[in-house]
């Protein structure tokens, strides 16, 4: 199956519950959630409404008390830890609040390397890096550390490494969050082209109403509880 409209996330009956001692916090409740391929979803909650819980279950970073969770061919809730790796490394894009390079590397590395890890010959990842990190406007800074890179120039980077694999979903955690305004606006824009370039589903939680406006759904998470607020 291959038309857009293909179900890749279905969502049903999710809780998240932390039990610490006595106490019982239930983070996410009976939520149902479907995405068709290709869609760009927004999340929006405040801090500790449990979108980045939401968001960190369909990764397979986090595992739910109760529900069902389907991406694309994967029983995510279900997962060995071995297929879960596979899942994140072949299926997902991660892009995070923070850019989580490695320091020691340079732009170039960074973005090739979770291909060249996965098999890709180094030509070829090399090659795929190159163009990626031109698709975000780095040309200029593949031989740069991270440490040498602006805090925009990071994220760009974290968001070439997160399309290296040719991965089917994108998830972004806050990747505006450490931004200042006009960083954080080229970035949000930077992210939804590279989304529309390479035809990805994108699953983006953040509180930037900015951002969140372009998506094509929207929802708002509040204590726990998924609603429908805006769609194209």
């Amino acid at each position: 199956m291959s038309s857009s409209q293909d179900t890749i996330i279905k969502i049903t009956g999710l809780e998240k519950t932390y039990i610490t001692g006595m106490d019982r916090l239930t983070i996410i409740k009976s939520l149902d959630l479907e995405v068709a391929s290709g869609t760009k979803v927004v999340v929006v909650g405040e801090s500790g409404s449990g979108k980045s819980t939401l968001l960190n279950i369909i990764g397979g970073l986090d595992t739910p008390t109760e529900g069902v969770v389907e991406v694309g061919p994967y029983a995510v809730h279900s997962l060995p830890e071995d297929q879960l790796a596979e899942y994140r490394s072949k299926f997902l894009g991660l892009i995070f609040q923070f850019h989580y390079l490695l320091k020691d590397f340079t732009a170039l590395e960074n973005v090739f390397l979770p291909a060249y890890m996965s098999g890709m010959s180094r030509k070829e990842a090399t090659e795929a890096a190159r163009q990626l990190l031109h698709d975000v406007g780095l040309d200029h800074r593949t031989q740069h550390l991270p440490s040498q890179l602006s805090g925009g120039e990071r994220q760009r980077v974290a968001v070439a490494r997160s399309l290296i694999q040719n991965p089917r979903l994108i998830l972004a955690d806050e990747p505006t969050g450490n931004l200042d305004p006009a960083n954080a606006q080229l970035i949000g824009d930077l992210l939804f082209s590279m989304v529309d370039k390479y035809r990805k589903t994108l699953v983006l939680v953040t509180h930037d109403q900015e951002l969140a406006a372009k998506g094509d759904e929207i929802y708002t998470i509040t204590k726990g509880h998924l609603a429908r607020v805006a769609g194209k």
